[in-house]
């Protein structure tokens, strides 16, 4: 069984993959979010002419080749793109066996203990701490993400003493059995995160992720052997040499990738595989309500090292609009605390036909 047509639908922020074998089996994918578009091209001028008439099912093999023959171009948006690829082959080869994804790659479906993710900073500690405490009152979300510092923002708050303020009110608008997190995302130099983590520590914080800028891993070293709690990262990393590096040398407590930039699910099996012979658990990293959501619910459910939460951003459409109507029945419905991975083969999720009418609609074909 051969791949005979890759198509791709998509606007700025959202790439479908769709990928029909020369026997007429389909499968759906997903590139990571953002320029979209441009990972579109990448998918038609650099994924397609060694992925058509080749075997739709050595997804191991694919995900090799490309790189390999595209190695003049390492980087995210070859992974990306190497991504909707994978995943959309892991949805044929699921329907093709009548499994969802979860059991092809030796798990179960079932429930998944979410974490409720906030991606605000723009948002005072009150405000942020009364929304959580609702969404614990309407969901039973049991644990909870909230942001510090300011992205990449060189030792700089949002605004100045919003950390100071946010972590102890967070801490004390939840119980204690209640996980609390917190993401930095590269704020920090190492002096300043330590201190930082001191004050994670003394809140009963659980999680610090990204302190450092993340590219950075001597500096992410020296927070994770300074502070007691957990540190975490990876969701930028997209070369697996990196990860081996980060895993290897214990850069951080947990690793996060994100199975999107990463290059799919084949790969982020490898990565977790990494971390689970050096006893490092895998949280991955997912902020949206996208497909990369679902991707994680499934690998979740299936490897030995499985962190203790998916990920499951709380954001609406004030933040993202374009993470609305993508699914024909949302596969998102939280209860409890927790999300499902049903029994539906596949990725067990039917992409909105009125959302790829309004796409931009490309494909590349064994027949060009």
């Amino acid at each position: 069984m051969k791949i005979a047509k890759i198509e791709t639908f998509t606007n700025e922020f959202v790439c479908f993959v769709k990928v029909t074998s020369d026997g007429g089996d389909v499968g759906w994918g997903q590139v990571a979010p953002y320029h979209a578009d441009i990972t579109a091209a990448v998918v038609h001028r650099q994924v397609a002419p060694y992925a058509l008439n080749q075997s739709a099912v050595d997804i191991d093999n694919l995900v090799d080749l490309i790189p390999e023959k595209e190695h003049k171009f390492p980087g995210s948006y070859l992974r990306r793109a190497i991504g909707g690829l994978d995943t959309a082959l892991w949805d044929m080869r699921g329907k093709l066996e009548g499994k969802p994804v979860c059991e092809l790659i030796g798990g179960t479906p079932g429930a998944v203990r979410a974490y409720a993710s906030s991606m605000k900073r723009d948002i005072t500690p009150q405000e942020e701490a009364n929304r959580l405490s609702r969404l614990r009152d309407d969901k039973g979300f049991d644990a909870f993400k909230f942001r510090i510092g300011a992205e990449c923002g060189r030792g700089m708050d949002e605004w100045p003493g919003r950390t100071e303020e946010i972590v102890p009110a967070m801490r004390n608008a939840m119980p204690d059995d209640i996980a609390l997190l917190v993401d930095a995302n590269s704020c920090y130099a190492p002096d300043q995160a330590i201190e930082v983590g001191k004050l994670l520590e003394q809140n009963g914080i659980s999680h610090f992720e990204e302190p450092c800028p993340y590219w950075e891993y001597g500096q992410t070293k020296r927070v994770t052997d300074a502070l007691s709690i957990d540190v975490t990262g990876g969701e930028q990393d997209c070369e697996l040499q990196n990860w081996r590096q980060m895993i290897d040398d214990k850069i951080v407590d947990i690793v996060q990738p994100d199975i999107c930039y990463l290059g799919g699910m084949t790969r982020t099996l490898r990565v977790a595989a990494m971390a689970d012979r050096a006893g490092i658990p895998c949280t991955p990293h997912c902020a949206n309500l996208s497909m990369v959501t679902l991707f994680t619910m499934h690998l979740l459910r299936a490897i030995p090292n499985a962190g203790k939460y998916l990920e499951f951003s709380i954001e609406e459409a004030d933040y993202y609009p374009w993470q609305y109507d993508l699914f024909v029945d949302s596969p998102f419905t939280i209860t409890n605390g927790m999300a499902t991975v049903t029994n539906t083969p596949g990725w067990g999720v039917e992409v909105n036909p009125d959302w790829l009418d309004q796409s931009t609609h490309q494909v590349s074909s064994s027949k060009d």
